[in-house]
């Protein structure tokens, strides 16, 4: 069982929270505008990108030492035209940066909140979580931490592989919203 805050409770936040909670963990929400106390050794940053410098500048020495997951995607909501971070780099790369004592786990950013809470895709296969990150033990911390959830997982190798999985969810993004899928579909993989 782990200590888990997420940052954010909207449909994402929630839905990972309610995850980690079936498979009996300990779950709290924040805001990022918010100031606690302790963080749990799961952090979950289930906010915008744009959020996310606000709660590193004031969270990054509690940050030390955790898994901070990071499930945004640094789409340019404005067009839905391009991402927001360099060519060659991720957010969750930009993250890793500013919290260098931090164990970065890339995950949640290629599935809808629809398919996180009924833990399939299409009402047939089953919701895939795609981990990117270089701390191997962070990653199966995650996925030990997930365990029981319904959910399944793959390990997409390191944290430079955020930058196809932020590619990957950026297609997702802006084809929902060109309405050609629909925010509760999304992609399936079949095994």
């Amino acid at each position: 069982m782990a200590n888990v805050t997420v940052f954010g409770q909207g449909n994402m936040g929630s839905a990972i929270g309610e995850n980690f909670a079936a498979a009996g963990n300990n779950v709290a929400y924040v805001t990022e505008t918010e100031t606690v106390d302790a963080l749990g050794e799961i952090v979950v940053l289930a906010v915008p990108y744009g959020a996310v410098e606000r709660i590193i500048s004031t969270y990054g020495e509690a940050l030390q030492g955790k898994i901070v997951i990071d499930i945004t995607n640094p789409v340019n909501f404005e067009t839905f035209d391009d991402l927001v971070v360099p060519a060659d780099s991720s957010a969750a790369a930009e993250i890793a940066q500013k919290l260098p004592e931090s164990k970065i786990v890339k995950a949640f950013n290629t599935t809808f909140a629809a398919t996180l809470a009924t833990k399939q895709v299409g009402g047939v296969q089953p919701t895939t979580v795609l981990l990117a990150g270089d701390d191997a033990e962070a990653k199966k911390s995650v996925t030990a931490a997930l365990a029981g959830s319904g959910l399944e997982f793959i390990d997409a190798g390191s944290l430079k592989r955020a930058r196809e999985l932020e590619a990957f969810g950026f297609l997702q993004i802006s084809l929902a919203a060109a309405e050609k899928i629909s925010w509760t579909a999304g992609f399936a993989i079949i095994k």
